[in-house]
C-alpha cells in the first residue's frame, strides 16, 4: 500500500492537471467566502470608501462576465501555446522528455490562475440580483449585488495580467535547450544524493565484510520461495523499507531479481524467499504489494533513466540531422558532474542487515562501473565521429578520474577512453583533431600512473591539454 501511495503522489506531481484543479477549487471556495461577506455587511461600507463606488446589478454583471470571457479565453490561448512548445520541443530533444515540461510548475500555475479567475466571476455572477421580481420596498429588497466579491474578481484579474507577462517570459526560457539539460542534470544530481547510500537495512557491521556482489550458498535456493510477477510493465518503485519489514517480521531472507527500470512479464520471478516454509499465501500478497509497476518508466529510484534522458538529447544532438555538437556538450558537462558525484560516494552493500545483524535481503547493487559503461558506451558511436564532442568527452573522462578516489574507477575510465580513442581513429579524419585527443589520452594514462601529478592536477587544477 505504502509502494502504491508513493507512485501515485508521483504521478499526481508529474500531471499537468493537479495544480489548476487545486486552484479552481479554492476560487470556488473563495466565491462562497467573499459573497457570504457581502451578505452580512451590505453596502453600506461603500459610503464611508470615496474611491469607490456601488454597482449596479446591470454593471455588476457587465464586469463579471467580461472578465469570465476574457480568461477562458486567455486560458485556451495558454493552453495552446503550452501544447505547441511541448510539441516543437520534444521533437527536437526526445519525447521521454515530455514529463518535465507537464509537471513544469510555472505552466501549471499560469493555467490555474486564469482557470480560477474564469470560475470565481462565473461564481459571483450567479448571485447578482436586480430585484425585477417584486414590486414596491420588496424589489429594492432583493436586489443584491456582491460589492466587496467584485472588488476581489478585478484584483484577480489585474493579477492574471501579471503572470500573462510572466508565462510570456516563462515559456521561451522554459523550451531553451540549455535550460533543459540544466534542469535534468539538476535532477540527475539530486536523485543521486537521495539514492546513495541506500537506506534499506544495514550493511555488515565490519567493512571487511561488505561486498557488492552476492554469492549465497546452493542450500538458499532450494529452500526458497519464487515471487513471480502477475503483469507486465516496468517496475516503477519498490518499497525496500517495507521488504525489509516483512522479512524481520517472518524471519525470511529476501534475495531481489529486479530492480526500479526493468521491464518484467508475468511468470518473471520478482524476488526469491527463504525458507520456503514461513512464506505463506498471505506474506507472498504483501510481497507482491512492496512493488509497482506501469507503462512506462520513472525517475523514481531509476538514476539509469534521468542518465538516458541527458544520454538521449546528446545523441539527438549529435545525429546529421541535428548536427548541433554544443548541445552535445553541454549534456556531457551535467553528466561529467553526476559521475563525479557518484565516484564519491560510498555504493551500496549486496548483503543487507537487520537491526540484530541478521541477514535479511540480498540485491545487487548498482555501481559506478554500471553507469559509467551506461554514459561511455552508449555514446561512443556517436561522439567518435565529431571532433568537438570527442575532445570533449575525453577532457570530460580526465576530469572525472581526478576527482575518482578509487583505483578501479581511474582504470575504468581509462579503457572508456581508450576505446573513445579508438573509435575516433576510424571515424575521424582530423589529425589536428586527433593529436588532441591523443594528447589528453596521454594525460589520463599519466593520472593513472603517477600519483605525485594527480596530486598536482589536484592541488592546481591544470592538467596538459586543458583545465582539469
Amino acid at each position: 500500500m505504502k509502494a502504491f501511495l508513493i507512485t501515485w503522489a508521483a504521478h499526481v506531481r508529474d500531471s499537468y492537471w493537479f495544480v489548476p484543479s487545486l486552484m479552481a477549487v479554492g476560487a470556488i471556495m473563495l466565491s462562497f467566502v467573499t459573497t457570504g461577506i457581502d451578505s452580512h455587511f451590505g453596502a453600506g461600507w461603500l459610503e464611508e470608501v470615496s474611491w469607490l463606488y456601488a454597482n449596479k446589478p446591470a454593471g455588476a454583471r457587465a464586469v463579471l462576465s467580461s472578465v469570465a470571457g476574457s480568461m477562458i479565453t486567455v486560458a485556451g490561448v495558454t493552453f495552446s501555446m503550452t501544447i505547441l512548445s511541448i510539441s516543437y520541443t520534444t521533437s527536437q530533444v526526445g519525447p521521454r522528455l515530455l514529463k518535465n515540461f507537464m509537471r513544469d510548475t510555472g505552466n501549471q500555475f499560469t493555467l490555474g490562475v486564469f482557470i480560477s479567475t474564469f470560475l470565481y466571476c462565473l461564481m459571483v455572477l450567479r448571485t447578482v440580483r436586480n430585484g425585477e421580481s417584486g414590486s414596491g420596498p420588496d424589489a429594492v429588497t432583493s436586489a443584491f449585488v456582491p460589492h466587496i466579491a467584485i472588488i476581489v474578481g478585478i484584483l484577480m484579474a489585474i493579477a492574471s495580467v501579471g503572470v500573462l507577462i510572466y508565462f510570456i517570459h516563462h515559456i521561451p526560457e522554459s523550451i531553451h535547450v540549455p535550460n533543459i539539460v540544466a534542469g535534468i542534470g539538476r535532477d540527475l544530481n539530486r536523485q543521486i544524493e537521495h539514492q546513495f547510500p541506500s537506506r534499506a537495512g544495514q550493511p555488515h557491521e565490519k567493512k571487511s565484510q561488505r561486498q557488492v556482489e552476492s554469492d549465497l550458498p546452493e542450500s538458499f535456493y532450494k529452500t526458497a520461495t519464487a515471487i513471480k510477477a502477475r503483469c507486465p510493465g516496468y517496475v516503477e518503485f519498490v518499497d525496500l523499507d517495507g521488504l525489509m519489514q516483512i522479512a524481520v517480521q517472518n524471519d525470511l531472507v529476501i534475495r531481489m531479481r529486479f530492480r526500479a527500470g526493468d521491464y518484467v512479464t508475468p511468470g518473471n520471478v520478482l524476488m526469491l524467499a527463504s525458507p520456503e516454509s514461513n512464506v505463506t499465501d498471505e506474506i507472498v500478497e504483501q510481497l507482491l504489494a512492496t512493488f509497482v509497476s506501469g507503462s512506462q518508466r520513472t525517475a523514481k529510484q531509476n538514476l539509469r533513466f534521468v542518465f538516458d534522458q541527458l544520454i538521449e538529447v546528446a545523441m539527438r544532438a549529435l545525429s546529421p540531422g541535428v548536427n548541433d555538437p554544443f548541445t552535445a556538450i553541454n549534456c556531457m558537462d551535467w553528466i561529467q558532474s553526476a559521475l563525479e558525484n557518484l565516484a564519491e560516494r560510498e555504493m551500496p552493500d549486496a548483503y543487507r542487515y537487520d537491526d540484530n545483524q541478521t541477514l535479511r535481503m540480498v540485491a545487487e547493487p548498482e555501481q559506478f562501473e554500471d553507469f559509467a559503461s551506461l554514459v561511455f558506451d552508449q555514446l561512443r558511436p556517436y561522439v567518435s565521429a565529431d571532433r568537438n564532442a570527442s575532445i570533449h568527452m575525453m577532457e570530460m573522462i580526465a576530469k572525472v578520474a581526478v576527482s575518482a578516489s578509487s583505483e578501479s574507477h581511474r582504470r575504468l575510465l581509462v579503457k572508456h577512453a581508450a576505446a573513445l580513442r579508438r573509435a575516433s581513429k576510424r571515424t575521424l579524419h582530423d589529425e589536428r583533431g586527433l593529436e588532441l585527443l591523443n594528447e589528453r589520452y596521454r594525460s589520463i594514462i599519466r593520472l593513472l600512473r603517477d600519483p605525485v601529478y594527480r596530486r598536482q592536477v589536484l592541488d592546481t587544477g591544470n592538467w596538459i591539454g586543458g583545465r582539469a
